[in-house]
């Protein structure tokens, strides 16, 4: 049996490659301080403290503004005509949004919300234009960032398509964590409710919660104030002999 696809989990070489090149980028860039660059004081840049649960903007609003996290987490969500609702990405430290207002999107598809307290760079639309022109370590830090943002959504879709819920989850934790195939043994993840991992996954929340219990019965979780998360976890996404509870 094939084994089930197991995106930014599994290694392939052709995102390996891709990355090595965005590692390169990222160190031509070392010299370059976004925060410093970004906040420097000047017309259509604002600096931005955000509390929790904050909307930054909302779906159907004008576009015109790109926005830079500094600090913290937002998640981009996405209401259907009939009313339901679901979390398309959770952004962190070092990620653009809003940035389909460059491609000539004059309003918003989403609804952005801060996860956390959390601190963000508004740029106007023509300055972020006028800032991708003239400065080249502005333009590769975007750049980076888009391919970074365009191989997530397609591993996103393939994981919907192809995996069950349990492994769905344990994917979402294992990159909320940063566990990747150089990852630490354990790591906390961000202060994120079992309803909004539940839209990110595609399931309910009562799934999400069985499933936590279940990772943590088995030791590959485990909870204080915070959620901890083991390398450990790894073993369900890659393991297809495991039953399934999707």
């Amino acid at each position: 049996m094939a084994n089930a696809y197991s995106p930014s989990i599994a290694p392939r070489t052709s995102r390996s490659k891709l990355r090595g090149e965005m590692s390169l980028a990222g160190k031509r860039a070392a010299s370059f301080n976004p925060k410093t660059f970004l906040t420097r004081a000047g017309e259509g840049r604002t600096t931005l403290q955000c509390q929790k649960h904050q909307t930054l903007f909302t779906q159907g609003d004008a576009a015109t503004a790109v926005f830079y996290i500094l600090e913290g987490h937002v998640k981009l969500t996405v209401i259907s005509l009939q009313g339901k609702e679901a979390v398309v990405a959770l952004l962190e430290r070092g990620a653009f949004l809003g940035e389909s207002c460059l491609a000539g999107q004059t309003v918003r598809t989403t609804t952005a919300i801060a996860v956390e307290d959390s601190t963000l760079v508004r740029i106007d639309k023509e300055v972020m234009i006028r800032l991708l022109h003239a400065e080249p370590t502005v333009s590769e830090l975007f750049l980076t960032h888009l391919l970074s943002r365009n191989m997530r959504i397609q591993e996103d879709l393939v994981d919907h398509l192809f995996n069950p819920s349990e492994k769905r989850l344990a994917r979402v934790l294992l990159l909320l964590a940063h566990l990747g195939e150089d990852g630490k043994p354990e790591a906390v993840i961000p202060k994120i409710n079992q309803e909004t991992l539940a839209e990110m996954i595609g399931t309910t929340r009562s799934r999400v919660s069985f499933f936590l219990n279940r990772f943590r019965k088995m030791g590959f979780v485990h909870y204080n104030d915070r959620l901890h998360v083991h390398r450990s976890l790894r073993t369900v996404v890659l393991d297809d002999c495991r039953p399934s509870y999707g």
